[in-house]
């Protein structure tokens, strides 16, 4: 707990410093970071849809959780 509080205290007395100097002129924002527009694609590149993959070949038995430990 105290730990946490030093921890605090400081944070509190770095932020309280930069509010004071003014060296926040323009802070960034959540909502600025995601409203920004994403890049296209490349034209040289290919989308892969994950629906449009062949199936996975499986070689021995497929797992079955065991759910019921006493019937083997």
């Amino acid at each position: 707990m105290v730990l946490l509080a030093a921890v605090t205290l400081v944070s509190v007395a770095v932020a309280g410093g930069v509010m004071l100097l003014g060296l926040d002129e323009k802070p960034v924002r959540l909502a600025d970071r995601a409203t920004r527009v994403d890049q296209a694609p490349a034209a040289d590149k290919r989308i892969i849809y994950v629906s449009d993959q062949p199936p996975v070949r499986v070689i021995g038995a497929p797992f079955v959780p065991n759910t019921n430990p006493r019937e083997r």
